[in-house]
């Protein structure tokens, strides 16, 4: 019958290091900032909703804060926000439009309206829809 040989100190060590590196590892994803890499199935399914005429079609995930919009105007503009942990803002370029994205899945938008200064320089201020 052979001998079992006990793991050398060096295995141990790598061994705790390896459990440490997996248990600290876990916990951002569980918290949102890496939702991003969580399963397809713990996210739900798309939603769509209309925003400003704007089409934008929402996920939540079910494990993490955190949410999934992809918003488009037909074929002419598309964007997408990521709402993970934090609310997620982006802002269109064809159709000047704010829109923000919160981890519980919440979509809205503003549109920007563009102004002249005094000196005749434009600017962009927000105006509440």
């Amino acid at each position: 019958m052979p001998v079992l040989r006990r793991p050398s100190r060096a295995t141990a060590i790598y061994l705790v290091l390896a459990a440490v590196l997996l248990a600290t590892g876990a916990f951002p994803v569980r918290e949102a900032p890496g939702a991003g890499l969580l399963p397809e199935a713990t996210w739900s399914g798309w939603r769509s909703e209309e925003v400003l005429h704007w089409s934008a079609h929402i996920r939540v995930s079910a494990w993490a804060h955190a949410a999934e919009a992809e918003i488009h105007m037909g074929k002419a503009e598309s964007i997408t926000l990521k709402a993970y942990g934090e609310d997620a803002h982006g802002t269109t370029s064809t159709d000047p439009t704010a829109f923000t994205l919160t981890p519980e899945g919440k979509l809205t938008g503003r549109l920007q309206s563009v102004g002249r200064s005094d000196a005749g320089a434009r600017i962009r201020s927000a105006k509440p829809v």
